[in-house]
């Protein structure tokens, strides 16, 4: 982050501070400052030298809050929310159930005129958009907001989009976009690798019809849509839905998926695939594509992403490491991955380096392929980035460093010639359908924790290991009582 970026962030997050003490919570924050820059942003765009026509109704545009103060200013804002919540496109999905968060006039006006004194549009996309992550990371670090779980850890994403190298004129889904993390990696690769070369109709390809994304939670939405705005995607239309991407197969299908469905084993919502038993004690969607019925949210993104990627298509997905052992269901879908898929690579990440505790995640790579009799499936070739690892999210972070090794043995030049290391083995098709349940949970480095005292982590990596152990055996205890509830 650049020095003129990290003194903007810093302004804005102070106040968000001063804040609190009204009440305003980091996310709360975060959501009023997306409408007020929004706003700004549009006004700005009607000065010189830009001159373009308003996108913002008269009477609820910037100038209206700057020119009201006391209860008018709040009254007037409280009307552009509601009239704007109205809206079609980009408009509306900003807006969309919109609420005046900061109750006390005067901080309000503090908070207009600290976005005021800065000249947006005088910026690039890259400070703009650099400023709205810096933001978004720091409510993700607030464990209270709850925030972090929709916040893939940044070099991560760099890594999966480095490897997977996406294209001009090739469309991109995230089923569970967050906050667009995904969007801004692959939009940042493609510029810089193919930017120079790029005709008219590619770089609009690129802005308009690249990116394809949906979230469930309306501020989420919100979020990822103006990230993608300041970061010069998109419009006039917003290329994010809010919407249970799992209820139905649209139709539509895309050319790469990348994407780390929500953590959390269970959802109160089961989708039976075809000619499976309904639920009576849950919501249930149909779902005559998928290959087993579950209510695990990880085991059902996984075949609805298998059914929205091209022919010839590929994904890279975040995936807890119940989905490589799990029974049942989940035997059922490694099973026909496995055949139908060309699932070629799967990357163990380690532990601390999520806001969620507790998580041990992994990422599997597969391309969709056509049908026929033989699997597809070749060879398995899996990267330990786990065993004898030590992150933790604020003393020993994940960085970019950390995954250039993997990065350079994937080698997506020629996956045909990859050669296995210490850290890098492959399993062969009959290895993998031959083990247990198809348990892909497979490891192979020697744990050195038990060794030496004097080669022990700190004691704060220690603390945060047992921490996220404890929280990952709860987790698989809820899954059994889950089980046998459904049983009852």
């Amino acid at each position: 982050m650049s020095n003129e970026s990290a003194t903007i962030v810093q302004k804005l997050w102070n106040f968000c501070n001063v804040l609190r003490d009204d009440g305003v919570s980091y996310g709360d924050y975060v959501e009023q400052l997306t409408y007020l820059l929004f706003l700004k942003l549009a006004d700005e765009q009607t000065k010189p030298p830009l001159n373009k026509p308003s996108t913002i109704p008269a009477g609820l545009d910037w100038e209206s809050l700057l020119n009201a103060s006391g209860a008018e200013l709040e009254t007037q804002y409280v009307k552009i929310l509601r009239e704007l919540s109205n809206e079609q496109g980009l408009l509306g999905v900003i807006f969309r159930k919109s609420q005046n968060r900061i109750q006390t006039p005067a901080s309000l006006q503090r908070l207009i005129h600290l976005i005021n004194d800065e000249n947006w549009s005088g910026m690039t996309a890259d400070i703009k958009g650099t400023i709205y992550e810096g933001l978004l990371q720091k409510n993700a670090e607030d464990t209270k907001s709850g925030a972090g779980q929709y916040f893939t850890p940044r070099p991560l994403i760099k890594a999966m989009v480095t490897v997977m190298r996406p294209e001009p004129m090739k469309t991109i889904c995230d089923p569970a976009c967050g906050t667009g993390g995904f969007f801004l990696a692959a939009h940042d690769y493609i510029s810089e690798n193919f930017g120079s070369r790029m005709d008219r109709e590619q770089k609009d390809f690129l802005k308009f019809n690249t990116f394809t994304g949906t979230d469930i939670v309306d501020n989420v939405v919100r979020l990822c849509v103006m990230n993608l705005f300041l970061h010069n995607i998109g419009e006039t239309e917003s290329p994010i839905k809010t919407t249970d991407s799992l209820s139905r197969d649209t139709g539509e299908r895309y050319d790469m998926v990348l994407t780390n469905p929500p953590f959390g084993n269970r959802s109160s919502i089961t989708i039976t695939a075809d000619g499976g038993k309904r639920s009576n004690t849950s919501l249930t969607y149909e779902r005559d594509d998928f290959w087993a019925t579950t209510s695990n949210k990880q085991f059902n993104f996984l075949q609805h992403i298998k059914t929205i990627l091209k022919t010839d298509g590929r994904a890279a997905v975040v995936l807890p490491d119940n989905v490589l052992f799990e029974r049942g269901a989940g035997e059922t879908i490694r099973q026909q991955l496995l055949k139908q898929f060309d699932v070629h690579t799967l990357l163990r990440l380690p532990t601390g380096i999520f806001y969620a505790q507790g998580v041990k995640a992994n990422v599997l790579f597969f391309d969709k392929k056509p049908a026929r009799e033989e699997p597809w499936t070749q060879k398995l070739w899996i990267y330990d980035l786990r065993t004898n690892k030590n992150f933790t999210l604020k003393t020993n972070p994940l960085t970019d460093n950390d995954l250039q090794d993997f990065t350079s043995v994937y080698n997506p030049d020629n996956r045909d010639a990859r050669t296995e290391t210490e850290q890098f083995r492959a399993f062969s098709y009959e290895e993998l359908i031959e083990r247990e349940h198809v348990n892909l949970d497979i490891f192979w480095i020697k744990d050195g924790s038990s060794e030496d005292a004097a080669d022990l982590p700190a004691p704060d990596v220690l603390v945060a290991e047992i921490t996220e152990n404890l929280e990952a055996a709860l987790a698989q205890f809820q899954n059994i009582q889950a089980e046998l509830d459904s049983k009852d």
